[in-house]
């Protein structure tokens, strides 16, 4: 059973910087599999953020992270980063951590972590 726990979240200003980190642990991946950051604000839907095939060959962000959000992964410690730059308000939400076996399929889930974005 794959486990997702995600951290790095907090209140920051606008024009400043998080880190999300999500470990996984329980499983392993096959290159096919996509990990992918979503987030939830408040009265708003759950939105695709960023998230790329465990091969690395496909990449992608929404539009409005593009330039400001960046993707890595330590492969050594199971863990995927989404690094973000330049936060608006409007990047407030719960970011979710998950692991599908194609882009719309995504069987595991983290807990969140809230991410606040002050004027």
């Amino acid at each position: 059973q794959v486990q997702l726990v995600e951290s790095g979240g907090g209140l920051v200003q606008a024009g400043g910087s998080l880190r999300l980190s999500c470990a996984a642990s329980g499983g392993t991946f096959s290159s096919r599999d996509v990990m992918a950051w979503f987030r939830q604000a408040p009265g708003k839907e759950r939105e695709f953020v960023a998230g790329f095939t465990w091969s690395g060959t496909v990449i992608s962000y929404i539009e409005s992270v593009k330039g400001r959000f960046t993707l890595s992964r330590d492969n050594v410690k199971n863990t995927v980063y989404l690094q973000m730059n330049s936060l608006k308000p409007e990047d407030t939400a719960v970011y979710y951590c998950a692991a599908g076996v194609n882009w719309e399929s995504y069987f595991y889930w983290g807990q969140g972590t809230q991410v606040t974005v002050s004027s």
